[in-house]
């Protein structure tokens, strides 16, 4: 299935029915009076966050919603039927904005979430609503509201514990290949990722967290270059950032700069989020080359920084245990 985390839809609420002019016609009874009856709801757009969706591809065919006008009042005090709501599903995580791409609407962070998108409109009253004491046959019936019409962006951020993040070719597939079930494209060339991968990482029977893997950053992507920063969206609910260096370049110090600048260039607080430094295929590095690049690394970033092979899961464990750490801890801090 492809993978698509935008979408733009239009969604139009169903109209109100109309009321009705209409008087009571009986044997025997002389002055009936008004009994035409009210006109039913339109139908609201209801979008719902459901288990077993990742990807929005859902609408990007299908992008028109409309759901159905309210049936008309009738004779004898009959209200006409209210229309059924219109329903979108959608994963959890998706956030739902106007059509300017900045106001946010409704944010479905969880699986069961629903939120009224659209309201259809109330039915119009039939001339039995406005008989009084000085009226008392009214000639009068109002049509329908109108239900609310807009075209809306959906906007998926994946839900995610933990998320890994550095330069393509750091290795970030194969450590969520050896951390989990995934199993994502690997291969010896940069950008082997294109969209997001999630994989469960399960450290015994009672401890587990979602491990988010994007595309690889390079200078400037957050001003568009190589695939951009659109995916840094997807570990923006993450608790904690594995930040993968590749050992075997020449510079891992500067490599740990530029991503730590583009997340800083992207903004909304990834720059600030607990990070873990890795440096990985420590299985390829010399014992000298190992050693001058986890000091020029640890003056870069300030920290101690752990020593991990995803290929020979060497200090994988090590590092899974330290992000597990991280997510509890965040955990604890959301429960109160």
């Amino acid at each position: 299935m492809k993978f698509l985390d935008e979408a733009k839809v239009w969604v139009k609420a169903g109209d109100g029915g109309d009321g009705v002019i209409a008087f009571r016609r009986e044997r025997f009874i002389e002055y009936g009076g008004p009994d035409g009856g009210n006109g039913g709801k339109g139908g609201d757009i209801v979008v719902e966050a459901v288990d077993g969706l990742n990807t929005l591809i859902d609408y990007r065919y299908s992008q028109h919603f409309k759901a159905r006008k309210g049936g008309n009042g009738a004779g004898q005090d009959r209200t006409g039927a209210g229309s059924d709501d219109v329903v979108l599903k959608v994963p959890a995580g998706t956030q739902i904005f106007d059509d300017d791409k900045e106001t946010l609407l409704a944010d479905l962070d969880a699986v069961g979430k629903r939120v009224v998108i659209a309201t259809g409109g109330d039915g119009g009253h039939g001339n039995a609503h406005f008989k009084t004491s000085t009226n008392r046959s009214p000639r009068r019936a109002d049509p329908g509201y109108p239900g609310e019409e807009k075209w809306l962006w959906l906007r998926l951020k994946l839900i995610a514990d933990a998320g890994l993040v550095g330069l393509p070719n750091a290795g970030k597939s194969t450590f969520l290949a050896a951390a989990s079930a995934a199993r994502p494209k690997i291969a010896d060339y940069p950008f082997t990722t294109l969209h997001p991968q999630l994989g469960v990482v399960r450290l015994n029977a009672t401890e587990e967290f979602v491990l988010a893997d994007i595309p690889g950053l390079i200078e400037g992507a957050h001003e568009g270059a190589g695939l951009g920063d659109r995916f840094l969206g997807h570990i923006e609910r993450c608790a904690v950032l594995l930040h993968l260096i590749d050992g075997t370049q020449p510079d891992p110090a500067g490599a740990y700069q530029t991503v730590r600048e583009e997340l800083i260039g992207y903004g909304n607080g990834l720059a600030e989020k607990p990070e873990i430094v890795a440096l990985n295929k420590l299985d390829a590095m010399t014992p000298q080359g190992k050693a001058s690049r986890v000091k020029a690394l640890e003056r870069a970033c300030g920290k101690p920084v752990m020593l991990i092979s995803g290929a020979s899961r060497e200090g994988v464990p090590q590092a899974l245990r330290a992000l597990a750490n991280a997510v509890l801890e965040k955990r604890k801090v959301e429960q109160g």
